[in-house]
């Protein structure tokens, strides 16, 4: 790997910390300020929001400044939301803004990967970034928990600047003072990220020619062959995953009795088992044999299901180790391909604006129903079902898809199959 990719690596490692931080001290500021029991799921979707409104702009505005520049940039938003949340904002608009700088981060954090590496070490890099990025959820997760807790929150609010009245009064907010410093750090590292000889693609000031440009992207992706199936997977599954973060904290509140601090450790365990299963397909599976994990999936949405069966926690944990494992085994080589695809048909930083409008776009929706649900009375153990279901069921008609594909299109599969085995560019 050349060594831009290490800093690459670096900065989002610091970056999604901070986000699975801020996750947790906003659920936990929510919890504590008394508000609807609805909020806490509606977290999701409120990070998701900017994702899709703001798809058509994000990778072209990737495409026409250095990427590395666009991560800096991008972090900057996420400190305002993060201090927005501290001193006072609703935590839902505060989590939004951040969700806004981590929407123009994706489009240059993974378009870059295309910029600097072949063809034939992208699923290798999608593997090490995936992996690092579950090892930030993971200690993000468990680091917002332990900045929640009693333990350590007593230490942070003992301590006082002299002449300077903070505001800062309860474990949440000593919380989201800490997790400021992490953004400040990803930061950092972005300045340092090397500029790549792929050529700029100038940023039109027509809105109306941005989103006519988007929405042609978006279809050709849609019409590709394998582009269309490994969006539809990697639409699914962080879609569903998005959302099972937040469900799986009311689960282990329901099902084990825990606190934030305690179920954050669950969702450590969850990300574990998806960094595990990442690594091993980036070492194990090459590009054009991304489809065959397809089946991966709907044994994936039966094992949701399963852990409404579930009541200890000696029986949890390994349980959602494998259930990580298979997600993430999965996620990788469909990612990959779809970088590549997307990298063929168009720019790299549209063709991943174009990924995270789909994801995104299904976490929003997912999210959006899950928290009016809640409103109405849903308990975790219904919207587990629900979600088990609903990825089983979709990811049985993907796999048809894409049986229909090699027959009714077997040349131009067998084609792009093959330019993803040998194309080094």
């Amino acid at each position: 790997m050349k060594k831009g990719f290490y800093t690459i690596m670096s900065a989002q490692f610091f970056s999604s910390l901070a986000d699975n931080a801020l996750l947790v001290a906003a659920i936990e500021l929510l919890k504590s300020s008394g508000a609807p029991t609805w909020h806490v799921p509606a977290l999701s979707p409120m990070f998701a929001l900017f994702y899709v409104i703001l798809a058509p702009f994000v990778g072209a505005f990737a495409d026409a400044v250095p990427k590395g520049k666009v991560m800096f940039i991008s972090n900057a938003i996420k400190v305002i939301g993060c201090l927005m949340m501290l001193f006072g904002g609703h935590p839902l608009l505060a989590y939004g803004i951040v969700g806004l700088g981590a929407a123009a981060y994706s489009p240059a954090k993974y378009g870059i990967l295309t910029e600097l590496l072949p063809a034939s070490q992208l699923v290798k890099a999608n593997g090490w970034i995936e992996g690092l990025t579950i090892l930030s959820i993971i200690f993000g997760i468990l680091l917002g928990g332990q900045l929640v807790g009693k333990v350590v929150s007593v230490h942070l609010l003992s301590f006082d600047l002299p002449m300077i009245e903070t505001g800062i009064d309860t474990p949440p907010e000593a919380a989201i003072s800490v997790i400021v410093f992490f953004y400040v750090a990803a930061a950092l590292f972005n300045l340092k990220i090397p500029r790549t000889e792929a050529p700029l693609q100038p940023l039109t000031g027509n809105l109306l020619e941005l989103v006519r440009d988007f929405s042609n992207c978006n279809a050709r992706l849609w019409s590709d062959k394998l582009g269309q199936i490994s969006l539809a997977t990697t639409t699914l599954f962080w879609g569903v995953s998005g959302n099972l973060r937040v469900i799986v904290f009311a689960w282990a509140a329901a099902a084990l009795g825990y606190t934030t601090t305690q179920a954050s450790s669950l969702v450590g365990v969850v990300a574990i088992g998806t960094a595990i299963g990442a690594v091993m397909a980036s070492m194990r599976c090459r590009l054009d044999q991304a489809t065959g994990v397809i089946p991966l999936g709907i044994g994936m949405g039966v094992l949701v299901i399963g852990l409404n069966f579930i009541g200890n926690v000696w029986v949890a944990a390994p349980f959602l180790v494998l259930l990580g494992a298979i997600g993430g085994f999965l996620v990788v080589p469909m990612n990959a391909l779809l970088q590549h695809r997307g990298h063929n048909l168009m720019g790299a930083g549209r063709s991943i604006a174009v990924q995270n409008f789909n994801e995104q776009a299904c976490i929003l929706g997912l999210g959006a129903f899950y928290a009016g649900m809640t409103r109405f009375g849903l308990s975790a153990f219904g919207a587990i079902t629900i979600f088990g279901l609903f990825v089983a069921c979709t990811m049985g008609l993907i796999r048809g898809w894409h049986r229909s594909n090699r027959v009714k299109h077997k040349e131009e599969v067998d084609h792009l199959l093959a330019i993803a085995r040998t194309d080094k560019h």
